[in-house]
Formats: C-alpha cells, sequence, structure tokens
C-alpha cells in the first residue's frame, strides 16, 4: 500500500468527520478559534487511535491468512465506502440538523467514537500490507484534523449544503481504493505505486 493510498483512505475516513463539523459549524455560526479547533483535535485523535487498534488487533490474524489478505481489504473498505454513500443519499432526504451548539466534552466524545469506527475496520488491512502504522496513523489524524476545522468554517459559512456530497466523495474513494487493492492482489504486476516505508 503506498502513501498516495494512505493519503486517500486518510482523506475517505475524515469525511465523517467533516460531515459533522459542518453541523457543528452551522450551530456555531460565528465560532471561535477554540470551537474550530476542538473538532479537529477530537476527531483527529480518534481517527489516528482507531486505524491503531485494528492494525495491532489484524496483526495477530495476518500471517494465518496472507494469501486472502487483499480481498478482506475490498471487502472491509467496500463495506465502509457502501455504507458512507448509502448514509449520504439518507442524509439527503432526511435533512440532518444540528441538535444543539455545544462543543461539551460528552458531546464531543460521542461524536468522535461515532466517526471512527469505520478506521477501525481499515486499521484491520494495514495490517496485511507492509505499512508503517506510526505514519499511517500520523498521515491520518493530520488530515483529519484540518479537514475537520474546514468543516465547522465551511459550515458556519455555508450551511449543510456539501454535508452529504462529502460523505458521498469519501465513500467512493474507499470504494475505488479497495477495488484497487484487490486488483493488485490478485494480479501483482498492476502494483504502480510506491511503498510506504
Amino acid at each position: 500500500m503506498g502513501l498516495l493510498e494512505i493519503i486517500l483512505i486518510a482523506v475517505g475516513l475524515a469525511m465523517d468527520a467533516f460531515a459533522v463539523s459542518i453541523t457543528l459549524g452551522l450551530s456555531a455560526k460565528k465560532p471561535k478559534l477554540r470551537e474550530i479547533m476542538i473538532p479537529g483535535v477530537y476527531f483527529g485523535f480518534f481517527q489516528s487511535l482507531m486505524p491503531a487498534i485494528g492494525y495491532f488487533a489484524g496483526v495477530y490474524f495476518a500471517a494465518k491468512i496472507e494469501n486472502l489478505d487483499h480481498w478482506i481489504a475490498f471487502v472491509l473498505l467496500g463495506f465502509i465506502g457502501g455504507k458512507m454513500i448509502k448514509d449520504s443519499f439518507s442524509k439527503e432526504k432526511g435533512g440532518e440538523r444540528a441538535e444543539d451548539n455545544s462543543f461539551g466534552f460528552t458531546k464531543m466524545l460521542i461524536l468522535s467514537v461515532a466517526t471512527s469506527i469505520d478506521a477501525l475496520a481499515v486499521g484491520t488491512t494495514f495490517a496485511f500490507f507492509q505499512v508503517n502504522i506510526y505514519t499511517a496513523i500520523l498521515i491520518t489524524g493530520a488530515v483529519t484534523f484540518f479537514i475537520a476545522m474546514a468543516g465547522v468554517i465551511i459550515g458556519s459559512i455555508f450551511g449543510t449544503r456539501f454535508k452529504s456530497k462529502a460523505e458521498f466523495i469519501g465513500g467512493a474513494v474507499l470504494v475505488i481504493i479497495g477495488i484497487k487493492i484487490v486488483i493488485e492482489g490478485t494480479f501483482p504486476k498492476f502494483q504502480f505505486l510506491g511503498r510506504l516505508p
């Protein structure tokens, strides 16, 4: 799995946090710097933590199912991406709105866990490839941090207009990466991206 793939996965995973951050930005209307950074810190931390947990759990099983690793990655990424795409359409129809303007600990903790569950499964796929997990979680956390902050700002300016579209794009990215992984795993000659050291 190459560096570009890790970055794209990080962006895809961050779309849930981006969508929620837009809602938080909408509720805040004119967020202060602290309110802009809070979602970035929470979401970035949990998007780093969950892949690490998934990775170290997956390492135990990796050697036992080495010949199936690319199919497992495809199924996990495809499932996660498909769910995000499905959710994006249901949110368009449902017209979700922010219920309150709180950036409190309990609310942010719940939102952070909810938006990072998908990253747990993605972390498991990292165990099947030659991925430096520390570099991967650093990239994932940093990408999510900045994307979540951008979401708060965008939400405060434009409202929920881009919310479902962002989740759709994130899901599509994960599905495409899953397809690429299974093609490369089945036909090694198609591997064309550099490896993450």
